[in-house]
């Protein structure tokens, strides 16, 4: 793997892979008073988020390396409904090579996941409800289904109300995370959770993978959705490539 950005001699370790340190250096979150949001991604040359509706097809080896990386360092993972069916969720598991680093950081032995729902139509004899090792999280809206929030809650999630109709807000959605202390948040989609944290202004920072691919067909973009009046500007911080694999980093540019 080499590093085009910053600018630097570093390349790889022996083994030809760069270790999980180098990796946790390179994608640690900033300093930051409040929340912060970070998206990751895969995207092929023409610009599709999926193959035959899931990522996997377009990722690679060091892509899920760096995916694993992200999780390690963030205190909850949120993830659209939709998502979490289509790509069989299960919860997050507890990492041996991160331990140390997540204990000094106050954080737990796994991130939480957070599922986004208005609906409540989920599997709560999942795995990712009935046996996690911190409880999952399911924000909704205070008009979701009653019986659905009860079932949930009996399953063991932790339901969390972040909107006042059946929809959930974005920036509350981040708001109420950072009030559990969960201030390191990563979102893994899918394009209409992204496209809603796009629109609603709260995204801090997007990791995006570009796959050396085409595959035309109608697949989805990272973010669909509702549009913004003006597209926000991103600075790019960093990029490894591997393989033709490019994988970036990019964070919103305040001083524009």
């Amino acid at each position: 793997m080499r590093r085009l950005l910053p600018v630097t001699d570093l390349t790889t370790d022996d083994d030809g892979e760069w270790s999980l340190d180098r990796l946790a250096y390179a994608y640690a979150y900033p300093e930051a008073d409040g929340p912060w949001l970070r998206a990751n991604m895969v995207s092929t040359l023409d610009g599709a988020a999926q193959h035959d509706g899931r990522s996997q097809g377009i990722s690679c080896a060091t892509d899920m390396r760096i995916f694993g990386t992200l999780r390690g360092l963030a205190d909850v993972v949120v993830v659209g409904a939709e998502t979490v069916r289509l790509e069989g969720y299960r919860p997050a598991r507890a990492r041996e090579a991160f331990a140390a680093r997540r204990a000094a950081a106050g954080q737990g032995l796994a991130p939480a996941i957070a599922v986004v729902s208005a609906s409540l139509d989920l599997d709560f004899a999942l795995p990712l409800f009935t046996s996690p090792l911190v409880p999952t999280l399911v924000l909704t809206g205070a008009g979701a289904p009653s019986d659905r929030v009860q079932e949930a809650e009996r399953a063991g999630a932790q339901v969390v109300i972040a909107g006042e109709s059946s929809v959930v807000a974005p920036e509350r959605a981040v708001r109420e995370l950072a009030a559990r202390g969960l201030t390191r948040q990563l979102t893994e989609g899918g394009p209409r959770l992204l496209g809603q944290f796009v629109a609603a202004d709260v995204l801090d920072e997007l990791c995006l993978t570009v796959s050396p691919m085409l595959s035309a067909g109608d697949a989805q973009r990272i973010a669909v959705g509702l549009s913004v009046g003006v597209p926000e500007r991103f600075a790019l911080t960093s990029m490894l490539e591997e393989d033709g694999f490019l994988f970036t980093r990019y964070s919103r540019d305040r001083s524009r």
